[in-house]
């Protein structure tokens, strides 16, 4: 199996930095992969994405170095294995309210004793058969890296107790959720969310484990790593793509082109909404 280069990067206290793929074509995770990216985030929770397409996915991302962080639904347990299986090497849990929820993420997602994964070894991850279990069985649950993130009052409060246990390496902040949820969306600089990075990295430390969150930018990332965040998640390809088309628009508005942009249309039009 492919040990995890961000785990093994965390173990030398070392930063990380993940980017995030949601168009599903293959040459992309193989584009990022061979770019050296320390992970790519495969995001199952809000998109439609299938195990089969994810397993492709993650295939053509072997090819390179990046490893292959996926998130699941909440309550996904049982289709932790199966991404194991296919090949990730972390998992993102989200929404986790409890100590009791982390907990069950490790049972499904370690062997035992740490777990009750199900054993198969017959994808990618063993790989296909080819490797000892008993020295497969070990490594899995060594190299494989567990992500919780932290995205609501309940599960705020909760951040000490879910970072002592044991098979958790990274508490991850989601501030955008915390914000609606919390009742404030999307309002960053409010005091709640600032509160929140001083929170999680305080129940990280005080458990001996890493935290990390989404970052904007790079004077962003300096003040989240002066907190002591370790695994930062920044950009997209689909914004990525939609920033570029956006450039093009206006480097070429004043020759005389002009677009029949719907996007922005839209956007308006929502924005008047009273």
């Amino acid at each position: 199996m492919r040990f995890s280069k961000i785990k093994q990067k965390l173990l030398r206290g070392e930063s990380a930095l993940v980017t995030c793929c949601h168009f599903i074509d293959p040459q992309v995770y193989e584009l990022t992969s061979l770019y050296g990216f320390d992970g790519i985030w495969l995001d199952l929770e809000h998109h439609s994405t299938s195990d089969e397409t994810a397993a492709t996915l993650m295939r053509a991302a072997r090819v390179g170095s990046a490893d292959i962080v996926v998130r699941p639904a909440k309550g996904e347990f049982m289709r932790t294995a199966r991404l194991l299986e296919a090949g990730a090497q972390a998992i993102m849990y989200p929404q986790c309210d409890s100590a009791e929820e982390a907990a069950d993420l490790v049972r499904w997602t370690k062997f035992a004793p740490q777990g009750r994964r199900g054993v198969d070894g017959a994808g990618p991850d063993n790989p296909y058969c080819a490797t000892p279990m008993p020295g497969y069985l070990k490594a899995a649950n060594e190299q494989t890296l567990l992500i919780v993130q932290i995205e609501s009052p309940t599960a705020l409060a909760a951040a000490p107790e879910i970072a002592k246990v044991p098979g958790v390496d990274v508490l991850m902040l989601g501030p955008g959720d915390l914000s609606v949820m919390a009742g404030i969306p999307y309002q960053f600089d409010h005091p709640l969310i600032q509160g929140a990075y001083a929170q999680v990295a305080q129940a990280a430390a005080a458990a001996g484990k890493h935290w990390g969150t989404v970052t904007g930018s790079p004077e962003h990332s300096r003040m989240l790593m002066d907190k002591g965040a370790k695994l930062l998640f920044h950009g997209c390809d689909l914004i990525m793509v939609r920033n570029g088309m956006e450039a093009i628009q206006k480097n070429y508005a004043p020759l005389g082109f002009s677009f029949d942009n719907q996007l922005a249309a839209e956007a308006t039009r929502i924005a008047n909404l009273k």
